[in-house]
């Protein structure tokens, strides 16, 4: 039996691109770049890359990049895209928490979830993350959003997920939040690439910015910053607040 998240991306490349949460690629390759000083010598290593779009607008300013991801359906729609684009990117499929590389990267990003922290454990989530570090050289940049655990203790997941919902994205239901794991159990529904109606029972694990600290820091970063995520408009200057659904992690190795 398949896990929620690999069942959702079998058939959901295209009405993924036009879910609202990833209509901000520019804006947050604006700031990657930004972090990596526009030194387009930097390899890049973007984990569950889905459909490619930070791979191919970063590939698009002359980075090299390689895209990972569980979804052998996101990456077609991914290898399509950039051949669209006329850009050249290395999409390859691989569990995230099994990386086959090893000192190889200056730079990863992990975007809109891109596998952590989607697992079904803590151990599973953290697996990711080492097999992150093991790929970056020293010294490199790693970026990436995550839910924030502040979030579900001052609000209802639920009403947010129904007040920045549009016509034909996918819809969330049912949730409970659990305070003794931080996981969000809730009920997705959407609508494939074909046209059919879908249901899955989902969980995500939220995260409080000590915890990301600590994580990090057995791994041997430093420099840990941790900001509000705002669609299209990361900055070192949206200091994290409860209302941020999503917490943005810079660090480096």
């Amino acid at each position: 039996m398949k896990h929620w998240y690999e069942a959702l991306f079998e058939n959901y490349a295209r009405k993924y691109d036009e879910e609202i949460f990833v209509q901000g690629t520019v804006g947050e390759c604006d700031f990657i770049e930004k972090e990596l000083g526009g030194d387009t010598s930097r390899h890049i290593l973007d984990v569950g890359c889905g459909t490619g779009r930070h791979a191919i607008e970063l590939a698009r300013r002359g980075y090299r990049v390689t895209g990972v991801d569980l979804s052998e359906a996101q990456l077609q729609r991914a290898r399509e895209k950039a051949a669209e684009a006329g850009v050249d990117v290395d999409f390859q499929q691989h569990d995230a928490r099994d990386l086959p590389f090893d000192a190889e990267f200056d730079a990863a990003i992990m975007m809109c979830e891109g596998g952590f922290p989607l697992m079904e454990t803590d151990e599973m989530n953290f697996a990711i993350l080492q097999s992150v570090t093991k790929a970056l050289r020293s010294p490199a940049t790693f970026i990436f959003t995550t839910l924030n655990g502040l979030f579900p203790l001052f609000h209802s997941v639920e009403k947010f997920g129904q007040e920045t919902s549009t016509e034909g994205n996918a819809t969330y239901r049912d949730n409970r939040f659990d305070l003794m794991t931080f996981r969000d159990h809730n009920i997705t529904e959407f609508t494939d690439d074909n046209g059919n109606r879908h249901e899955l029972h989902c969980n995500e694990r939220y995260y409080v910015p000590s915890e990301i600290t600590w994580l990090l820091k057995s791994l041997g970063f430093q420099d840990i910053g941790i900001y509000g995520a705002r669609i299209g408009a990361f900055s070192r200057e949206h200091a994290l607040r409860t209302d941020d659904y999503e917490m943005l992690v810079v660090c480096r190795k």
